[in-house]
Formats: structure tokens, C-alpha cells, sequence
């Protein structure tokens, strides 16, 4: 008898909405407005990629309502408010009806992470695209409440643009290059199979990356010296079970240092119009900045970031992992 559980079927889950996950035929853009100049590049791009309707979503949290009459006096003005989005937001749409993509607008009252979740479910989004913006003196990435529990609560796709993120200058100029991180874990597998269904929807070159600790950490810890090439050996496992879903040339990469930087330094290297990162609900979404490497990725990145949750791994299989990348 077939083993099944709840694992089981999040396995199944995963595989099923890879397809759809790589050519979305609904995007949502989740804005606060002050963003959406920022988000339009993108959700173009990504919209016209697979065809799909973008819908721009704004919603009004409690409060954002309230505003003075000339004599100071406190009012709650929802109609005007919800105007002035409603008309922010048809305005991108109108940029986006003029590039042949369906669009529609959204505005909602509400908290804005139940809202968006609440669309999601009604529109049957297959990803999210919402921005982070550095507000700090130090310039570090306020990820915000709302982007934090929408992370937290899809299984789905969600598509970060940092502060950093630009669309390349020259679009004509070179191969496309998706970059997967990954932890070689065994749930970290759908999410380098989406990798793949993307890069080969973009016709692009799908470089995977695994990053070990620094040499002299791994001296210090008594870890294995074989550890290299029994990595490499795991990654030309991994790559041959990608290419084989998209039948698309892979190329693994095993490098040791600090995740986030050597991360950002090949998605430099290789200007990636993409970086993917799969990641466990414990390590990434319930905190966030523990480790910091997404943090530092999404702060830094100079493409988008697609963050895929991934089911918890099994308690011996952690123990076993290399490293905890992209916690």
C-alpha cells in the first residue's frame, strides 16, 4: 500500500500547482500605492510572459480613512479614499490594457494581509508580486507586518522586489538566467522543479547553487573533507531530476561561504533576471530575520526573488543538511 499522510499530500499539493506556478494565469500585485511605479515593470514582464490578468489590489486598512475638514475637525471619508485608490490603480491598468494584458483593479477595507489572502483565494491567484522598500537611515529592508504573514500563509509562489531590483538594461543582450539556491534537502525538491518549468518557460540558463560553510568554520567544526564532492555529487543528482521535468540544460554550482552573499554574488555574476529560494515554514516564515539570509537577499537583490514555502523537513533530515540556507 502507497504510503500517504499529510506530508504526502503536501508533496502532492506542491506538484500539482507547479505547472500552473510557472505560467500563472492570474498575477496579483499587492501595493500600497507609494509602490506601484516600482511594481509595474515587473508584473508587466511577468504577465506578458504567460498571458495572464494582472490584478492591481490595494487594500484600505482601518483608520486610513480618517481625515480633517478645513476647520480640523476629524472625519471618516472612505468614498474619497477609496477614489483616489481606485483611480491609482486604474491608471496602471491603463498602462497594462496598452501592452495588450487584462487588468483589473481591486481596492478592499480591511486588514490588508487578510484582504490579500481573501483575494487570492477568490481569484484563484497562482502568484503573488508585492515590493519591500528600505525606509531606514541604515538602509535596511523593512519587510513589513503585511508582507511578513503573507509569506507566512500562502503556499504559493510570491514574488519579492527589493529596493535594489531593476529589469535588465538591455533585454537582448545575452541568455537569460533563472538562479535557484538550494538545500539539497528532499522538500526543497518542488522548488527546484519549479525553477526549471520557469527558466524553460523564459528560455533561459537555470544555474542551481548550494553554499557550504566557510572552509575554515567547517576546519573548526570537524566537518568532512569529503564534503565537497559528496555535494557536487548530490547536485548532479538534483540537476539531472530537474532537467528531465523541462528537458533544460542545468548547472550546478558548490561554493562555500556566507548564503546571502554568495547568493547575491552569483545573481550578480550571472545577472539573473531571477533568483528562486525555498525555504521550510520553521526556519523562514515564523522568523523572518533570525538568520537573516533572505533578509539580506531580498534587501540586496538586483532581480526579483521568488520565495516558495516548503514543507517542514523530517527531523532526521535536518540533521543531516549541509547547511540552513535561506533561513
Amino acid at each position: 500500500m502507497a504510503e500517504t499522510g499529510p506530508g504526502t499530500e503536501l508533496d502532492a499539493t506542491l506538484d500539482a500547482g507547479i505547472e500552473r506556478w510557472a505560467t500563472p494565469s492570474v498575477l496579483l500585485v499587492a501595493t500600497d500605492l507609494t509602490d506601484l511605479d516600482h511594481l509595474m515593470p515587473f508584473a508587466l514582464e511577468q504577465a506578458a510572459e504567460s498571458q495572464a490578468r494582472l490584478i492591481l489590489f490595494h487594500a484600505l486598512a482601518p483608520g486610513t480613512a480618517v481625515t480633517m475638514d478645513p476647520a480640523g475637525t476629524p472625519y471618516y471619508d472612505l468614498a474619497g479614499v477609496a477614489s483616489f485608490a481606485s483611480a491609482t490603480l486604474e491608471h496602471g491598468c491603463q498602462t497594462a490594457r496598452r501592452h495588450g494584458i487584462v487588468c483589473d483593479a481591486l481596492v478592499r477595507e480591511g486588514g490588508a494581509a487578510h484582504q490579500i489572502l481573501t483575494a487570492v483565494r477568490q481569484f484563484r491567484a497562482d502568484r503573488i508580486l508585492l515590493a519591500t522598500r528600505s525606509r531606514s537611515k541604515l538602509g535596511r529592508l523593512l519587510l513589513g507586518s503585511v508582507a511578513e504573514q503573507v509569506l507566512r500563509s500562502v503556499h504559493l509562489p510570491v514574488i519579492t522586489v527589493g529596493p535594489e531590483a531593476h529589469l535588465p538594461a538591455d533585454r537582448a543582450g545575452g541568455e537569460p538566467v533563472v538562479l535557484h539556491a538550494t538545500t539539497l534537502r528532499e522538500t526543497s525538491r518542488p522548488s527546484a522543479a519549479l525553477a526549471c518549468k520557469i527558466a524553460a518557460a523564459r528560455k533561459a540558463r537555470l544555474i542551481l547553487l548550494h553554499v557550504l560553510p566557510p572552509v575554515d568554520e567547517m576546519q573548526r567544526q570537524g566537518m568532512p573533507t569529503a564534503l565537497d564532492s559528496l555535494a557536487m555529487h548530490e547536485m548532479r543528482l538534483l540537476s539531472a531530476v530537474t532537467r528531465t521535468g523541462c528537458c533544460l540544460s542545468v548547472e550546478p554550482h558548490v561554493v562555500h561561504g556566507n548564503p546571502a552573499i554568495e547568493i547575491l554574488a552569483a545573481s550578480a555574476g550571472h545577472n539573473a533576471g531571477l533568483i528562486i529560494l525555498g525555504a521550510t515554514q520553521r526556519s523562514t516564515f515564523q522568523n523572518m530575520t533570525r538568520d537573516r539570509v533572505i533578509y539580506k537577499v531580498l534587501a540586496h537583490a538586483r532581480c526579483p526573488v521568488l520565495t516558495l514555502r516548503e514543507p517542514l523537513p523530517h527531523p532526521a533530515e535536518a540533521e543531516t543538511a549541509h547547511f540552513p540556507a535561506q533561513n
